[in-house]
Formats: structure tokens, C-alpha cells, sequence
């Protein structure tokens, strides 16, 4: 049995529903598909109080079961006007699980800015955010760590969520405290500070009942030996997503200077400083960690903590959508920069792929050289003070690329596109494209698939496939880095969850979830008054050949919407 709390901010009262069995598997990605529908969210304001916010976590949270702490966020996007879920890591889901909480809803809006605290023995207490208003995310988190101790785990709407900046996410605790690890995309943060909600306390404890304690404990070994016996999880745990930035550079799909190029450097001619094999070398000589985990019991350890040639740390993490994005795409060619710029907008709890694409489409405008660093730390600080400026910038690249009349804006449904080009990583653009979460790579990725020989109708099945999977992984809180192994031992995974909470599903009840997900998702878009026209790649991606292979997008959202089920 798991909990689940519906939390009026209004009136500071709590109602507890009491989940079991198939409710508490029907969680994340899915269970907020399924509330959003329920509760009509695709025609209230999406900075109204009439949004929810709702926080879930998967039927593994809390336990030692190697990526299955993943967090899903959701709400109606401020940014995209459609539905988002916003995925993290970090230890907020676990804080959850061992409470026996599966998840909760924020509702309406707070008289006065509060700080929740989620206590041990279930009880919801609104304390005064005073004090910590207008504050950056390091030095709130500190704070908190200092009123509330440091067996907690905590979940905070940084300075420009204050002021509902859509470049806004919600800053989650890593496994050593930092606020560091993002419910980032679609505006979020910006929903949380539209409720006066400063941030979530939540206190950590023990490992939460199960079904069958024993067999649980003997997934979580058998689990741990698949991941190792993966060549690609070595890969992971070795080089991180990094890695991405090497492949990305030496294929032509890597977002350069607002996406006018395709690649850095010429790999053959020298060295991709900003790829994943160079940064992990300069680290490990550095002293720095190339092996972190982002939440707790996590044996992939895909992270990393990064530190400057002193051996000082600068950020952790850095990983390959802000390489990418906040890095190449803005012109910058110098880890140590890029880690910098990761480090202020970690302080800030922004979206740095949002932030990046915004930018470098400030730079394109003509407000700066691109890799201008200093004109990047000038934003961030207009950003953190909210000045005029720094809150048309937060509302995201795509509005301030049509303020300043930029013609290239890289962006699907309002929202930024991740690190791979369209025109080159065509099945992961496709899914850009067709998804209801707008531009976002993490609803279904296929970096390195070929299509060049292929069909529009053979690239979206592909895409649909990953799409099913991956909605379901968000589902039960399942790490996505694990697809190796979670999409090819699907029966282990399912008879898992039976064992921890008396369930008898099978693997069919997977792909099923992941299906209903897409469906209620679609469904959603469509109620909130998206048609196939918003499924279009910007024009420039059709009519710019990318350096340097020279390939432009081939499909249009007509075509592809041809092949889908809906």
C-alpha cells in the first residue's frame, strides 16, 4: 500500500488516498496523462490555479533498484500550451518511496509563498518561505539544509520560477545535496512559483514494505548483473551522456551557432574538446569524478562532478543536452566555459537547453559574437534579477526569437529542440516532431539510426516504438539510460513489480501502459487545440542544407502524421 496526497494550497488542507496494487505501477508519465484528462487541464491557464502540479514516483522508489528513482513532473506547459512531463533524477522520488508516498498534487494557489514539509510520519506542514525569496538554488538549498537538517531531500522553484520565467524548472537534490538534478523542461518551475510554492522538504527514512522483500532484493542483484553485462552501459558509466557530443560532431547532427552547422570541429583535424572522451581525460587529471551517481542505488553512474585545474569543482553535472545546446550551439568551444555557464544556470534552476537555444538566438539577433562568454554571464545575471529584459528573455526561444525577429528558431510546439538536428538525426527528429511533449529528445531517442535508405513510414515506426517503451519506463520511473536492458528483459522487470506489490502483470500490461500514455497524451494536445500544423519543423530546416553534409529535412508534419495511429 503507497499514499497519495492531493494538497490544497489555499487552505492548507491535505487529503490522503490510499493506493494499492495496479495504482501505485500506473505512475509517472502515465498517471499524469491520466489525471490531466480526468481533471480538464487542457483549457484552464496554464499559470492559473486551476493547473495542478503534480509530483510521481515509480512502484521502485525508495529502494536500491539501480535507476528506478526517476521523478516525473506534469502539468498543463505554460511554454507549449500542451501537456508536459518533466523527468528527473536525483533523491526526491526516493524521499517519496520511503515515505510510502507515491506521489502528490499541488492545487490552487498559496496566500504567502510556503515551503512544504513532507514529514516522516506522513504530516504536511506549511512553513513561511521568508527568507529565502529572490535567493539562488545553492544558497536556498543551504538554508534548508540548515532549518531542516540534512536527511532530507528537497525540491526548489529557483529566482526566475518566482517571477514564472518559463525557462523555469524545479531543482531536485543529488545524492550530496546539491540542487542539482532538473524536473527541467516545459516551464515547470514556473507553474511551482505561479502556486507561491518556494520549494518541497521532504525528509528521507527507511526502505519502504514490499509484497515480497526477498524476491525484490534478488531483482535488484539479478538487475545489477544485466546492467554490467551491457557493452553500452560501460559505455555510460565510463564516458557519460557526453559521449553523445563526439558521436553528434563526427555524424553532422550537432546543434553550432543556433544551428547553422552541424559540426564543432573537423574530428580528423583536432580535437572535439566539448566531446565526451576529451572532458573525461581533463577530469580524471583534474581530479575530478567521471563516475556519479544522480540517485541513490543507481549502478550506472552515468554522472559526473567536473573540476577546474585546480581541482576545484565547477558544476555536476555535465552531460550532453548542455554541451550541446548551452555549448556548441552558443558558439562555445572550452569545457571549463561551458561548465561555468551549466553551473549559473544550475544556480537558477533553468533549462539549459531552453536557455541555450534562447541565446544563441540572441546572438543570432545580433546582441552578441557567438561564443561571447561574458555576454552569456550578462544574461543569467538580467535572468536572476528579473529585470525587463531578463523576463522577456525567460520566456523561452521561441518568443524571444519572433520579439527580435530572428529567422532561424529552432523550436517544435514552442519549445526548443534538443542536441540533434533534424535534418541529420532524422528518427529522433521525427519524434520531436510527433510527440505531444513538443521538441523533447527524451520521448523517444535514436542518435545513431541511419535513415538515409529509409521510408517516412519505416522512420516513424521506429519512432513509435521508442516512443512506447519510453512512455512506459517514464511510467514506472525507470531511468531511460537502462534501455539495454529494460527493453529486452520487459517479463523480469514486470515480475519484479509483482513481487513488490502483489500485482500479476506481465509484459503485455507494458507496452500497454506505454501505448495508453501516448494516446491520453495525444488526446490531451488535441483538446488543448493542437492540429498537425504544430508537428512542423521550422521552415530553415527545410530550406538550409546543414555543413557539412548538406542535408535538409525531408518530411513534413502531413506526411508524418499520415503514419501515425491517432
Amino acid at each position: 500500500m503507497r499514499k497519495y496526497l492531493h494538497i490544497n494550497l489555499s487552505n492548507h488542507s491535505v487529503k490522503t488516498e490510499r493506493l494499492e496494487g495496479e495504482a501505485i505501477v500506473r505512475a509517472g508519465r502515465y498517471h499524469i496523462a491520466r489525471t490531466l484528462m480526468d481533471r480538464g487541464a487542457a483549457i484552464v491557464e496554464p499559470l492559473s490555479p486551476e493547473n495542478p502540479l503534480i509530483f510521481s514516483a515509480g512502484p521502485f522508489a525508495g529502494t536500491n533498484f539501480s535507476n528506478a528513482n526517476r521523478l516525473s513532473v506534469g502539468c498543463r506547459s505554460p511554454l507549449t500550451g500542451g501537456i508536459k512531463e518533466a523527468n528527473s533524477g536525483g533523491t526526491f522520488g526516493f524521499a517519496l518511496g520511503q515515505l510510502e508516498i507515491s506521489g502528490f498534487t499541488l492545487d490552487q494557489v498559496a496566500n504567502e509563498w510556503v515551503v512544504i514539509y513532507i514529514q516522516k510520519d506522513g504530516a504536511v506542514r506549511f512553513d513561511s518561505a521568508e527568507g529565502y525569496l529572490g535567493r539562488n538554488n545553492f544558497e536556498v538549498a543551504a538554508l534548508l539544509h540548515g532549518k531542516y537538517g540534512k536527511k532530507v531531500s528537497l525540491a526548489i522553484c529557483g529566482p526566475v520560477g518566482e517571477y514564472q520565467g518559463l525557462l523555469a524548472g524545479i531543482s531536485m537534490s543529488d545524492v550530496d545535496l546539491r540542487p542539482s538534478r532538473l524536473a527541467a523542461r516545459g516551464g515547470v518551475g514556473a507553474v511551482m512559483g505561479s502556486k507561491k510554492v518556494k520549494a518541497i522538504v521532504v525528509d528521507l527514512n527507511k526502505m519502504p514494505s514490499l509484497h515480497d522483500r526477498k524476491k525484490v532484493m534478488g531483482s535488484v542483484k539479478e538487475y545489477n548483473r544485466l546492467l554490467d553485462e551491457q557493452p553500452a552501459i560501460a559505455v555510460f558509466r565510463d564516458v557519460g551522456t557526453a559521449m553523445m557530443a563526439d558521436v553528434q560532431n563526427h555524424q553532422g547532427g550537432l546543434p553550432v551557432r543556433n544551428f547553422s552547422a552541424g559540426q564543432l570541429v573537423d574530428p580528423d583535424v583536432e580535437p572535439m574538446k566539448l566531446g565526451g572522451d576529451f572532458i573525461r581525460e581533463q577530469n580524471l587529471a583534474r581530479g575530478g569524478q567521471t563516475t556519479h551517481a544522480c540517485m541513490p542505488g543507481c549502478t550506472i553512474e552515468c554522472s559526473n562532478v567536473y573540476v577546474d585545474e585546480s581541482g576545484k569543482e565547477i558544476v555536476s553535472p555535465v552531460e550532453y543536452e548542455t554541451l550541446g545546446l548551452m555549448g556548441s550551439n552558443c558558439g562555445l568551444t572550452d569545457p571549463d566555459d561551458l561548465a561555468r555557464m551549466n553551473f549559473l544556470a544550475n544556480d537558477l534552476g533553468l533549462d539549459t537547453i531552453e536557455t541555450g537555444a534562447m541565446m544563441a538566438v540572441l546572438m543570432d539577433a545580433g546582441l552578441a559574437e557567438f561564443g561571447d562568454v561574458e555576454f552569456m554571464r550578462s544574461v543569467f545575471d538580467e535572468l536572476q534579477k528579473g529585470t525587463e529584459q531578463g523576463r522577456l528573455w525567460a520566456q523561452g526561444t521561441a518568443r524571444v526569437g519572433e520579439h527580435y525577429k530572428v529567422n532561424r528558431v529552432p523550436v517544435i510546439k514552442k519549445q526548443a529542440i534538443s542536441a540533434y538536428d533534424p535534418r541529420v538525426v532524422e528518427a529522433t527528429g521525427i519524434t520531436m516532431m510527433t510527440t505531444a511533449q513538443g521538441a523533447d529528445h527524451t520521448a523517444g531517442n535514436l542518435p545513431i539510426m541511419d535513415c538515409s535508405d529509409k521510408s517516412v513510414e519505416e522512420i516513424v515506426a521506429a519512432s513509435l516504438e521508442i516512443q512506447t517503451q519510453w512512455a512506459a519506463m517514464d511510467s514506472l520511473g525507470i531511468c531511460i539510460f537502462g534501455r539495454s536492458v529494460t527493453s529486452t528483459n520487459v517479463e523480469f522487470i514486470m515480475n519484479a513489480i509483482n513481487a513488490a506489490h502483489g500485482t500479476n502483470l506481465n509484459e503485455e500490461f507494458f507496452v500497454r501502459m506505454g501505448q495508453e500514455t501516448l494516446d491520453l497524451e495525444w488526446q490531451f494536445n488535441r483538446a488543448a487545440g493542437f492540429t498537425e500544423e504544430d508537428d512542423e519543423l521550422p521552415l530553415f530546416f527545410y530550406e538550409e542544407p546543414l555543413a557539412p553534409t548538406n542535408k535538409v529535412a525531408r518530411f513534413h508534419s502531413a506526411e508524418v502524421n499520415r503514419c501515425l495511429p491517432h
